[in-house]
């Protein structure tokens, strides 16, 4: 799949990324008992099944709860949301089998693969009719600055996500390289940890005179202006391969290819709000070469998050 971009540069020649991945946790400890699957494993134990996410916002956790209510009521199974403190956190408790299903970016996905976690994506949301999978990275600057491009960043303080968020820093720091501004010696970076907390810091335009976040929460914000923005694959929902076959089987059916009204019409009132509404309209199927892109730019910066 080919990187679409809309304001910014063409693809540039390799340049070097460097920041470092949190170091992966010890074996899992996960429950070994499974329901007809010798050798199957469950992050806690049969009847349970962990949702994990990267702290994207404040609203995370309401965001998916009426996902975790459609799995907890088509599987039979106790659902337990599990938010990780960052996103390194989110790759070592894939690579230690501390998760059942989980909802990755794009990057935190490839990397938490290269670094031997064993999980599949199965699908990702889209929030529109019509809409496929992807969703931008935006560079966003206080309303009325007289920042009007990329370049314009150099020597700035500028928002970030994370260091292992896609569209707040993988796409981001590609496409600095692109206009020859270091993402860490060219600016000054501050990593806001969530992409609504990098919104409102550039809005504010104290801590940060500059920023990244994706477009939903910039969307929210009348406080800042959008200067550029690059289409980043869909995050993928992923499942556990250690799973018992036919529960991996199920998820990947109640999951690859659902609608917002048939979770409602399933029994879940919880989905009929504006609120889920907004973030959610279906998922669609998605592969592991789905993610060959985030490949293709950690193989040309040579970015460290990526490496096993």
């Amino acid at each position: 799949m080919k990187l679409s971009t809309k304001t910014w540069p063409a693809l540039a020649a390799a340049a070097m990324l460097a920041v470092g991945l949190a170091a992966c946790a010890s074996p899992s400890t996960a429950d070994d008992s499974a329901a007809g699957d010798s050798g199957a494993k469950f992050a806690v134990d049969e009847n349970t099944l962990v949702f994990g996410v990267v702290p994207d916002s404040v609203d995370t956790e309401t965001n998916y709860q009426p996902l975790m209510d459609y799995i907890a009521a088509e599987t039979g199974k106790t659902v337990e949301y599990h938010e990780s403190t960052d996103y390194a956190a989110l790759i070592e408790a894939a690579v230690a089998g501390k998760i059942d299903v989980a909802s990755f970016s794009g990057f935190t996905y490839v990397t938490a693969t290269n670094n031997g976690a064993a999980i599949t994506p199965i699908s990702s949301i889209i929030t529109e009719e019509g809409q496929e999978p992807g969703y931008y990275s935006q560079a966003i600057v206080p309303k009325g600055s007289d920042i009007t491009d990329l370049a314009g960043f150099a020597g700035k303080k500028v928002c970030f996500v994370d260091p292992s968020s896609t569209s707040g820093y993988l796409f981001p720091s590609y496409n600095l390289l692109n206009e020859g501004i270091d993402p860490k010696t060219g600016v000054t970076p501050v990593f806001a940890g969530k992409h609504d907390v990098s919104v409102t810091k550039t809005g504010e335009g104290v801590e940060c005179e500059a920023g990244f976040a994706e477009d939903s929460e910039v969307a929210k914000s009348d406080k800042v202006e959008v200067i550029a923005e690059t289409m980043v694959p869909g995050a993928p929902i992923v499942v556990s391969d250690t799973l018992p076959e036919e529960l991996k089987t199920q998820l990947t059916e109640i999951l690859g290819e659902v609608t917002v009204d048939e979770i409602v019409e399933s029994g879940v009132e919880s989905a009929d709000s504006d609120a889920f509404r907004s973030v959610f309209f279906a998922t669609l199927p998605v592969d592991d070469e789905y993610y060959d892109t985030i490949r293709d730019i950690c193989e040309k910066t040579e970015a460290e998050q990526c490496q096993g």
